[in-house]
């Protein structure tokens, strides 16, 4: 994975901010001067924080569009279309605090399903889990955020996909990991 610079970094900040403004302030098109590395396709996910709580989290797991299209995207859906929070007013946007985080390719992981809980590296690995066709994701810093060890983390990942809390342990539910470049206000 290219890791990005910490003024990359900043860009894909400043652009995750210019999405939520311009899309609440009655949409037109963004223009930003970016780095080459916002033409590579990225899985990336913006996150909004009001006060230090969850305000929304979107983005895409994989890379299926180039990286500044992407943030523009999970931006402007974190903002707008969580479906755990209501959309954010324009008001709210100078309070938000903004994270992004820039993923690599998941993985799954490999070998007997028992054994997944030691492959996990809390505060490097974020999970997918994916069985009866259901999913669910958390980034890395959730574990860190959370005080969780591996095995409390594939749980709350099983949660999260509407699964019971030990289906990390089937041989009929995928887990998979990627990594995390994390840029935070």
């Amino acid at each position: 994975m290219e890791v990005l610079s910490p003024d990359e970094g900043a860009q894909a900040l400043s652009l995750a901010r210019s999405a939520i403004l311009t899309h609440l302030g009655g949409g037109g098109e963004i223009v930003a001067e970016l780095a080459a590395v916002f033409s590579a396709r990225r899985g990336v996910f913006v996150t909004l924080k009001s006060g230090g709580a969850l305000r929304g989290c979107i983005g895409f797991p994989t890379p299926v569009l180039p990286l500044g299209d992407a943030i523009i995207e999970a931006a402007v859906a974190a903002a707008s279309q969580d479906p755990r929070f209501p959309p954010v007013t324009l008001e709210e946007v100078p309070a938000l605090d903004l994270e992004v985080t820039v993923l690599t390719v998941p993985v799954p992981l490999p070998g007997d399903p028992d054994d997944r809980r030691r492959k996990v590296e809390v505060g490097r690995h974020g999970l997918i889990v994916r069985g009866y066709g259901r999913s669910g994701l958390l980034l890395p810093q959730v574990a860190v955020e959370q005080d969780w060890d591996a095995a409390t983390f594939l749980a709350h990942t099983c949660n999260k996909a509407g699964l019971p809390p030990q289906a990390w342990r089937e041989r009929a539910v995928e887990v998979s990991s990627f990594e995390g470049q994390i840029f935070q206000e």
